[in-house]
């Protein structure tokens, strides 16, 4: 049997196989999986993670993995077009497919969104890929894969989905990940489907646009505190922001305030007015904005997509838990990242500024000179 036979047999072991819904049912033939996962035979990946910007970053890692397991393959990457520049930034993917669906919904459906809609369904169905990997579990990312010309489609099982019926469009189905954080369940699901190894540190790779011009040429170093949250439950006291920036104002830090919405603008000029030096910034594009975050000395926000943007780029990051789950969701790099709080705990400033002081070097219990686990591309300084 040669090894396009033993790939094709492997594969219909996985199809009808429960192995991976259920824990207890025996494993797959190790030359089988050796096969599956054969570099030189697996082409072309297209990986599925069509929103939001933070679940953008989380699967940066997996990227890596996929790269380093298949050197020779295209990798393209669905995301929308709202989303799009984080995996346009991502070393690695070779391209990527933007539908505009969030704009759809939000313009009532025009036909100028429904054409680059399908114009990115014929971009999809151009090229047939070895298997497409969908990481994001609803139906709009489960029609993608359908969509996709791959008779080869990997999952979540419906218990593990955002919405349990989108199991219709997959071929396999992931197994189990036990309790492990959202980024590493991506890369051991992926891993297992797949039949390669992983490392046990998480690399991200990112290729940010430099800005026009330096943003911090006088040499201050900035604290961008992303106080916004798209849901009033996650939100932290305004009181305690301001306590943070008066404290990082007084470690030298001007601290830079950003905004999306116009009730954030107001809420960003009422802390402004309350801290010394503080700085109320421009409306910006993802772009800008990331820009902003990669010149920053320090970030400190809510569980919201920048501040895991700003881990992933090796920022020393603080990272505000008060209703969603710290562990599941949470940043945790020795000496660069932390979080605190957690779903129902909402951490008092004390806890909040003790870690600023470990992952900028300075008090008690600081971490310095640890190795970092996600690396950065040509980002900008």
């Amino acid at each position: 049997m040669d090894k396009r036979a033993c790939r094709d047999a492997a594969r219909d072991w996985l199809r009808h196989t429960s192995a991976f819904q259920n824990a207890a049912c025996p494993a797959a033939p190790p030359f089988l999986l050796a096969i599956v996962a054969d570099p030189h035979l697996m082409k072309r990946i297209l990986l599925i993670k069509i929103t939001s910007l933070g679940d953008m970053v989380h699967t940066l890692p997996l990227v890596h993995d996929l790269r380093r397991a298949y050197p020779g393959a295209k990798i393209d990457w669905v995301a929308d077009a709202s989303c799009a520049d984080i995996p346009r930034w991502t070393v690695g993917i070779d391209r990527v497919i933007a539908p505009p669906l969030r704009q759809f919904k939000k313009n009532g459906k025009k036909w100028r969104d429904l054409r680059g809609i399908l114009g990115a369904v014929r971009e999809l169905r151009r090229e047939p890929y070895d298997v497409a990997i969908d990481v994001h579990g609803v139906y709009k990312s489960a029609i993608v894969a359908r969509l996709s010309r791959t008779r080869r489609r990997l999952g979540y099982a419906a218990e593990f989905l955002g919405e349990s019926r989108a199991e219709f469009a997959y071929t396999e189905l992931f197994g189990p990940h036990g309790d492990a954080d959202c980024r590493h369940k991506m890369r051991l699901v992926v891993a297992n489907a797949l039949g390669y190894e992983i490392e046990p540190q998480e690399t991200c790779e990112l290729s940010i646009p430099k800005p026009a011009a330096p943003l911090a040429a006088d040499g201050v170093p900035r604290a961008m505190l992303f106080h916004a949250t798209s849901a009033e439950i996650k939100k932290w006291p305004q009181a305690n922001w301001i306590e943070v920036g008066h404290a990082l104002s007084l470690r030298g830090y001007r601290v830079q305030l950003p905004w999306g919405s116009q009730q954030e603008h107001e809420e960003a000029k009422a802390l402004a007015a309350a801290i010394p030096g503080a700085e109320v910034l421009p409306r910006m594009s993802i772009t800008e904005c990331a820009q902003r975050v990669d010149a920053a000395a320090l970030v400190v926000g809510m569980d919201t997509g920048f501040v895991h943007l700003a881990d992933a780029l090796g920022k020393p990051t603080v990272m505000i838990f008060t209703a969603t789950s710290r562990p599941h969701f949470g940043v945790n790099r020795p000496g660069q990242s932390i979080s605190v709080g957690d779903n129902g705990v909402r951490p008092p400033v004390d806890e909040v500024l003790a870690a600023v002081a470990q992952v900028t070097g300075h008090g008690a219990g600081a971490s310095q000179g640890l190795p970092r686990d996600c690396a950065t591309g040509d980002v900008s300084a």
